[in-house]
């Protein structure tokens, strides 16, 4: 199998995460699926550049800098993206459908009900603590560095802007999605029900599929294995 054969796994980060939470997936992928994820500012090696507050202008810095991965040849490339990565997923993958030279294989959303299903609980707006009480509600998840006043400080700007961008957010188009999608859910995810997630079929407009595996809503931090075994069995 070429490189150009390769499908590319496009993978978008959830709220606060940078592109190196995806970093061991490679390993897990082999040589089956090339892992390509795509960083946002804010954060990691882009902290010191301006967190978007967008998803359409977030969708347009992460389309150019996807087409700067792909160059001129494009080829074959799937999605995966969690809570905000799934509607950021979603979005670039209504872009990537008419992208030239690209063929869009898959979405794979996850830990999000459908773009039309706003959140009820915000948290944009918030003092520190508030806003961290309530974030950590919403993901059933507490990232250790923010007990870190250093790491706080760094994390936190980037983490406002995520959040309130997926606040905000409400979908550019009504359009069912010309390509295969599988939604992901965590069972015992308290964020996402079960009919949350299986409201993406209502964007699908190929083939779509709603898969359940063990974990709450940030099942993926310890169910990396499955879930890129997963997504290999799909695309390949």
């Amino acid at each position: 199998m070429t490189t150009h054969d390769t499908t590319k796994l496009i993978c978008l980060p959830y709220a606060g995460a940078g592109a190196s939470f995806y970093r061991p997936w490679s390993a897990l992928a082999g040589d089956a699926v090339e892992i390509v994820p795509l960083q946002l500012p804010g954060r990691e090696r882009l902290i010191d550049e301006e967190p978007y507050r967008d998803v359409y202008q977030a969708v347009d810095g992460l389309l150019a800098e996807l087409r700067a991965r792909l160059g001129q040849e494009g080829g074959r490339v799937a999605l995966f993206g969690h809570s905000l990565g799934a509607v950021l997923a979603y979005e670039l993958a209504h872009r990537l459908v008419v992208e030239p030279g690209v063929e869009l294989v898959h979405l794979f959303v996850s830990g999000s009900p459908e773009p039309a299903r706003g959140r009820e609980r915000r948290a944009t707006g918030l003092s520190d603590e508030e806003f961290l009480a309530q974030v950590g509600e919403f993901a059933g998840y507490h990232h250790p560095a923010l007990d870190d006043p250093e790491m706080r400080e760094m994390i936190l700007p980037a983490l406002r802007a995520d959040v309130e961008m997926h606040e905000n957010y409400t979908p550019s188009t009504g359009l069912p999605l010309d390509a295969p999608l599988t939604v992901v859910r965590g069972e015992d995810d308290d964020l996402v029900g079960y009919d949350d997630a299986e409201s993406w079929s209502k964007v699908a407009g190929r083939d779509f599929e709603h898969v359940e595996v063990p974990g709450g809503h940030m099942y993926l931090t310890d169910a990396a294995p499955a879930l890129v075994r997963l997504i290999v069995s799909t695309v390949l």
